[in-house]
Order: structure tokens, then sequence, then C-alpha cells
């Protein structure tokens, strides 16, 4: 089976079951935008758009343009590739972000799979959470869908990671969808008790109490300000807490403050903290970020109605003590009081709490929240493995690119 990914990023969601396919004899390729040095297993070609999106643009289709502007620089891209005599058996695209919009008139042989993470607009999702929605900020939301929807007509197929994500798309749209988690390495994330935090720069070998919080931005969508709320609090009752924060000072979901201010600043302006025991250590390498969940006392995942991150499965398979939002996509995965404990959203009191209850507990070696831990490991090594869902995705391909599913 040839396979051809395309997505804006590398590796994205794509890379772990590149990788599967590629080891059991599958020809893999890979579009992307990225600009890094690729595996060398795996052929990567790159595009570019020609240009940004226009400024005069109205500002309800700069999304559907950015996708056209994707769509078009791959379609020149698999132009060429075909005249090399490349045909792929199955392109499988990240959908509304424009690179899979026009394969299909390049290569109208190969099946499609479309990789769905997001329907905008639906009751009781991230639209309205922060702040009530503008009646002008609707119509956007709505508009914003085009490219998601060129997608769903396009493919044979789609997919997409959980049940509540699945629920924000229209009933006649999942009817071809599946529900189909990434997985997680299981193996890679299992715990090591008694492991320290040493990273470049940054010695906390000797922290006894060890918070941390991963996002890929520092931004409201995850609640980057009601987490900061908290840990300021936790620092004026647990003088001994350190806290870790991994992530970059950037929004990758939402809006950016305006003048140049960042979240970050923002709350370091407003709060009071201890900066000695406030440590930001930016992206890390995927071995640095497994140490830091590794010796978390307790690890704090926030998120709006939204797309569920890899990284609360991550600390749960790492026997991590989770503390995260009473929100949707939180409760698909974590029971609370059974792997984990749940707070709401906006309420930083009772976050604080609930983690100053985990230190203390931790403190006096509790049975019950060493029994929580083991139960959230062995539950997410269960439900998640890459060894179970990699192989299931593989299945999933090979059935629509045989016409079994889809067509």
């Amino acid at each position: 089976m040839r396979v051809l990914f395309l997505h804006n990023n590398f590796p994205s969601q794509f890379g772990p079951l590149a990788r599967f396919l590629r080891d059991r004899g599958h020809d893999v390729a890979f579009g992307t935008q990225w600009k890094g040095e690729p595996p060398k297993w795996l052929r990567v070609v790159r595009f570019e758009p020609h240009r940004k999106v226009g400024e005069k643009q109205h500002p309800y289709l700069g999304f559907i343009e950015e996708a056209v502007l994707n769509g078009q620089a791959f379609a020149r891209a698999a132009v060429k590739m075909k005249k090399e005599g490349y045909a792929p058996d199955v392109i499988v695209s990240h959908a509304g972000k424009g690179p899979g919009l026009y394969v299909g008139d390049v290569w109208p042989a190969a099946k499609r799979v479309g990789y769905f993470e997001w329907y905008y607009g639906a009751p009781d999702s991230d639209i309205g959470f922060l702040q009530p929605a503008t009646p002008d900020g609707l119509l956007a939301v709505r508009t914003r869908n085009a490219p998601i929807l060129l997608d769903w007509a396009a493919c044979d197929w789609g997919i997409v990671p959980t049940r509540f994500q699945a629920a924000q798309f229209p009933a006649l749209l999942r009817s071809k969808l599946t529900v189909q988690h990434d997985g997680v390495d299981a193996d890679y994330f299992a715990p090591r008790p008694g492991h320290r935090l040493k990273l470049p720069g940054l010695d906390l070998s000797h922290a006894e109490e060890l918070v941390t919080y991963v996002a890929r931005g520092m931004e409201p969508y995850r609640g980057f300000p009601q987490a900061m709320a908290a840990f300021a609090e936790v620092q004026k009752r647990r003088p001994r807490a350190h806290v870790v924060i991994v992530g970059a000072d950037r929004v990758a979901y939402g809006r950016e403050l305006p003048d140049g201010d960042t979240y970050k600043t923002k709350a370091l302006r407003e709060l009071d903290f201890d900066l000695t025991r406030l440590h930001f250590t930016g992206l890390l390498p995927r071995s640095r970020y497994r140490d830091v969940l590794h010796a978390s006392s307790v690890h704090v995942y926030l998120t709006i109605p939204f797309v569920l991150s890899w990284s609360p499965l991550e600390a749960l398979c790492a026997g991590c003590a989770l503390v995260a939002s009473d929100t949707a996509p939180v409760r698909e995965v974590v029971t609370d009081g059974d792997n984990g404990l749940l707070v709401d959203f906006f309420d930083t009191d009772a976050l604080a709490d609930r983690i100053c209850d985990v230190l203390e507990r931790t403190a006096r070696g509790d049975e019950e929240l060493a029994q929580m831990r083991a139960r959230a490991c062995r539950g997410a090594a269960e439900r998640y493995p890459w060894n179970k869902l990699l192989p299931r995705r593989a299945q999933l391909l090979e059935a629509v690119a045989t016409g079994l599913l889809g067509g």
C-alpha cells in the first residue's frame, strides 16, 4: 500500500503511524511545510504557499483563503510527483487546513481519508465558553467550517480522535467518521518511581514538591491564566513547592493579546510569584518532556471544551497525579477520584486547593492517592497504547484502500 500523509506541520498526528506502516513494508511519503531535517527512512515533499492571506481579505474568509493557498501549494508539488511516476493508493490529510483540497484533481484514483479534529460552532463547545460570543463572531465561525466541509465532501472516509470531538459534527457528517484515537506511547511514558528532574540549565533534583503544567502555548484555551493564578496561591501555601511550565510563550489557539503583550508577561505582571520557584522551560525534546512528567508530584491540565491534547494521556501513562478541568473533553478520559481529580475550569481557588491537597497527601504517603495514580497509569496504558491503536488505524486505511470502507 502506498500512503501519502499531508499536514502543514511534521510529524504531527501522522508520525507514529507513518513509521508503523513503513516498518511493515508499506511505501510512505509525507507532504508538509515543515523545513526541518526529516528521518532518512521517510520521503518528505515540502510545499509552501506563494503568498500570505491578503490583508484586505474579508475577515470571515481568511481561513478559507489560507486553506486554498495551502491546497494550491501542495497541488503544484503533487503535479511534479505525478510526473516522476508517483501515485498513492491512499491520501491521509489534515482536514480543514488545506493541503489535501486539490489532491483528488491530481490523483483521481487515490482513496482519501480525512483527519477531522474539530467542527466549529456546536452548542456547549469552545465558542462562548471564555466570554459571550458576539453576533459577528458567530457568523465568522460558521464560515470557518467551509474548508472542513470541502475536505469532508472529497474524502472517502474520516477519522476523529474522541467521541466529544465527533459530537461537534452534524449528524449527517458523522455518518462517515470513525472515532479512533491516535494513541500514545504507553511503554515510553511508563512510570519511573523516584525520578528527579534535572534538565540542562535547571536542576530540580532537590525539589520535594513539583507542580507541572504542559501546553504548546500559554493561552486561555488551555487555561493558562487560571493555572497561573492557582500556582501563585500554591506557592504561598507550600513554601517548598516548585512549579515547572513547559511550552512556548505564544498563542496556539484563540486570540493573542493586543500590543504584543502575552499571557505569560501579563501573569508575571499581575500575580505575586516566588520567581526562584517558578520555572519556564520553553518547548522541550520528547525525552526531557518525559523527565518532567516522571518527576511530577502533581500535573495540571486545563482545557475549554475543545480538542483534547495528548499530554493528559501521557501524564496518566506516566502515573502522574492529574488535576484537570471538569470539561467535556477531559471527562471522556478522566473520572473524578478514580484516575484523576477534576475542578471547575474557572475556579482557581478550587484548583489551588486540589493541588495543595495532592502535595500534602503525597508527603504523608497517602495510599488512596497512590492507588489512584496506579489506576490512572494502568487504565491509560490499556485504552490508548500505540501497540493496539496503530494496527487498528492501519486496518482502517487498508479497508478504505480496498473499497471495503467508504467509496
